[in-house]
């Protein structure tokens, strides 16, 4: 119920389908009022959305593990715990593979969220030696791709294809420095870290040393400086400043100090059949040295990604199925964009294609499995601006390609010009020379820059160093050169550097990788089952639970998140199971409330055809009801809401009668007891006064039959007197010793002597009722008015 309400919250809906209207201003409201209530995760349709609070939450403990394990993806508040939950039980029970992808800028929480992820799939799939083991070296993979990150070498993400434990890094500081003498922080406890989670990976300390050893010559590489000389013929020429730093490298790599700076300062070409060392300007060597640390640390990464996949890999022979998380960049647009942005921009502008064509997919699937008819829906088919970048023919990748590697004169200027002229009427590309053909006055787009309307918005890209950074070619010289040295590790980083393996053939482009790389990361996908996650930095201070709507808003637009929603909820908004639904809202006919006897679906027509609903905004598939635009939907919950509160009214009314009716017959039964034993005790007393009064006649008459005998008896006068001289004297006695015999004069004393004589009987008796009215009477003379009242009171409650 709590997950339904957050769900259909009119002011924060936790699943912006059901947003209505939906505009970008309402999309920005509703990211913050739930963020303000610590509601980081809001859902477009089964996509996550979630917003860094940069604190800890309490969100994540092992009884919300539970609470999300085997759940439906709509019946608990939206959270990453069940996008994970619903990927692993996807591959667990249909035999799917997963990919997890997720996307935001640097900072807005991707690599936590991947974590949270593995963790959660780690806590929640199937136990065994061998499956805690994999699960273990999976989650201690973290600190060893962190503590080797790769972005601050080079702008250039790695290829996404292989990367399937891919975490986004940011960090260096882990390694020894007082070992490998390199800059940096020492930060000993993160580094024994790492050295603790390589082990449990399995990596034996040969590797490990080795591995740090390819690292310090990265990074001492970025030590090496260039000095500028002249030959004798007048040409420049670079040779080393400072040769420590290179027998530094050379002593680690096992490696002689002079083949390493030939191959840095000069470069071996063919000429005439024959092969010609030319030296190298210092330009030219610092590309070369900057070359060789970005190939040496984007394949040593490689191998460690592969080094970890194939520890954590099954045995051979099992079952293997892939759930493969990956963080990427998210689009930019920077104040100067070049081309770093460039090729970023079109991976997320593939990762938007394959979202939206994946997601219609599913749709429709949905529509077919449910007996609905589809029709087509309008959205922004991006693919005229992936054509624009991608096409091998007259792509802006294939223009940049063949710029490159055209004899003669190259520069940016060319390679603009001959865009402007193939994409003079492109739409979706723009530049001063296209706008001032078009007649149209830009101030804001400068000369060397073209700009491309991407799904995300326009980007303005700068031409400078496009050539140079695409034409990112390794000097045969270099791989060579690593080929000759004696280390093991680094030796097979560079198989094309071996002699008899020479090859002729230019290596492929920077450009013409990522491309490839792309296109085989959007097959693995199609084979795949995706799930999303957009992440959102909400400041750019990480300062705790603050929202800047502004950067907010930019975010929005980048991630495509408006058009999410449009196409997610194209046709049918909401739709739901027969059996939630009509439990939900079977209050609202008096046909199924309180229970319904028949099915589901019958159920929920009867109820929908009751409340009179138009009948475009419904439709009713095989197995769920599909309500259209969500203001229909916003209309069922107000009347659920306005039901319940009269329900609840009607349970109140029912209660407090119950309890009165109850109350009412405990007094009535109280009632007839006490009046049953009033009535008993008045018989009583009845009795006793029957009693007695029959009593009093017996007296009596035995005394008559007394004197009548003594009468009989005394006939004479004589007789009489003496009789009644007797009869004086007897009583007097009797009345002596009576007061000599006298009770005590306590009131509860109801003791009295017996006659002496039966004909005194009636006599004493009389004389004790006297008696005892007399000392009551002393009794209550002494008794206080306080004491006198409380007595009263206790007779009046006897009484009743």
């Amino acid at each position: 119920m709590e997950a339904t309400t957050s769900l259909l919250d009119a002011d924060a809906v936790g699943d912006l389908v059901l947003l209505d209207p939906l505009t970008e201003e309402s999309l920005l409201h509703t990211l913050q009022q739930r963020f303000r209530r610590s509601d980081i995760y809001t859902y477009i349709g089964n996509v996550v959305i979630s917003v860094n609070p940069y604190r800890s939450l309490p969100i994540y403990t092992p009884e919300k593990v539970q609470e999300y394990h085997n759940c439906n993806f709509f019946a608990v508040k939206p959270h990453i715990y069940a996008i994970a939950d619903d990927a692993y039980r996807s591959l667990r029970d249909r035999d799917r593979d997963q990919c997890i992808l997720i996307t935001g800028e640097s900072g807005a929480g991707k690599t936590e969220a991947s974590k949270l992820v593995m963790s959660y799939v780690a806590a929640v799939c199937s136990k065994g030696e061998e499956v805690d083991r994999v699960k273990e070296q999976l989650l201690q993979s973290n600190p060893v791709l962190e503590g080797l990150g790769r972005p601050w070498l080079s702008c250039l993400p790695p290829p996404p294809e292989q990367l399937k434990l891919r975490q986004d890094c940011r960090h260096y500081g882990y390694l020894n420095r007082e070992s490998f003498g390199l800059p940096g922080v020492d930060d000993a406890a993160n580094f024994h870290a790492m050295q603790d989670a390589m082990r449990v990976i399995g990596f034996s300390p040969a590797e490990v040393t080795a591995l740090l050893e390819v690292t310090a010559v990265v990074l001492k590489l970025g030590n090496v400086q260039l000095s500028s000389s002249y030959q004798a013929s007048g040409m420049e020429a670079s040779s080393i400043a400072e040769p420590q730093e290179l027998r530094e490298i050379c002593e680690l790599i096992g490696l002689d100090p002079g083949i390493l700076e030939r191959a840095l300062c000069s470069r071996t070409v063919k000429a005439r059949d024959e092969m010609v060392l030319t030296t190298l300007s210092v330009p030219q060597g610092y590309y070369g040295r900057d070359a060789l640390a970005k190939n040496i640390y984007s394949r040593l990464f490689d191998w460690l990604v592969n080094r970890i996949n194939t520890s954590i890999q099954v045995k051979p022979g099992k079952q293997r199925k892939v759930m493969g998380v990956l963080d990427i960049y998210g689009f930019e647009i920077f104040q100067d964009n070049g081309f770093e942005q460039f090729i970023i921009n079109y991976c997320n502008e593939k990762l938007q294609q394959i979202f939206i064509l994946m997601t219609l997919k599913e749709e429709q699937e949905e529509y077919i499995r449910e007996g609905i008819q589809w029709t087509p829906v309008e959205f922004f088919d991006n693919s005229i601006i992936c054509n624009l970048i991608e096409n091998s023919k007259s792509g802006i990748l294939a223009m940049l390609d063949e710029e490159c590697l055209r004899p003669g004169v190259v520069n940016e200027d060319t390679f603009l010009t001959k865009l402007n002229q193939l994409f003079a009427t492109h739409k979706h590309y723009e530049s001063r020379e296209t706008q001032n053909a078009r007649r149209v006055m830009d101030a804001s787009l400068p000369l060397q820059c073209f700009r491309i309307h991407h799904y995300a918005g326009k980007v303005t890209y700068n031409v400078t160093g496009f050539i140079e950074k695409n034409n990112d070619l390794l000097f045969r010289d270099l791989s060579q050169a690593m080929w000759a040295a004696r280390h093991t590790l680094l030796r097979s980083l560079f198989p094309e550097g071996d002699p008899q393996k020479v090859s002729l053939k230019l290596p492929p482009t920077a450009g013409f990788q990522f491309k490839a790389s792309v296109a085989t990361l959007m097959k693995n996908l199609y084979s795949k089952n995706p799930n999303y996650i957009r992440c959102i930095k909400p400041n750019e201070t990480k300062t705790a639970m603050l929202f800047t709507p502004e950067l907010v808003l930019a975010q929005i637009r980048y991630l495509g998140l408006m058009e999410n929603v449009r196409v997610r909820r194209a046709g049918y908004a909401f739709r739901q199971l027969y059996g939630p639904f009509l439990e939900r809202y079977k209050m609202l006919s008096t046909r199924t409330w309180p229970r319904w006897a028949g099915s589901d679906r019958e159920g929920a027509e009867v109820l929908l055809a009751e409340l009179a609903f138009p009948p475009e905004e419904l439709a009713f598939g095989h197995t769920k009801i599909f309500i259209r635009s969500p203001r229909t939907l916003f209309d069922l919950e107000r009347s659920r809401q306005e039901r319940v509160v009269q329900l609840a009214t009607l349970i109140q009314k029912t209660f407090r009668g119950w309890r009165c009716r109850t109350q009412y017959q405990l007094m009535r039964k109280s009632q007839i007891i006490i009046s049953a034993w009033f009535r008993g005790h008045m018989q009583k007393n009845k009795y006793k006064q029957m009693k007695r009064s029959v009593l009093v006649i017996q007296a009596y008459a035995r005394g008559w039959k007394v004197r009548r005998a003594y009468r009989r008896y005394f006939r004479s006068a004589a007789s009489a007197c003496l009789a009644n001289f007797i009869y004086r004297r007897l009583v007097q006695k009797f009345l002596v010793g009576l007061g000599r015999t006298l009770p005590p004069l306590a009131v509860l004393d109801r003791t009295w002597p017996p006659a002496p004589y039966k004909f005194l009987a009636e006599a004493n008796q009389e004389l004790r009722s006297i008696f005892y009215h007399w000392k009551c009477k002393k009794y209550r003379e002494q008794l206080t008015p306080q004491r006198r009242a409380l007595l009263q009171a206790k007779l009046c409650a006897s009484e009743l």
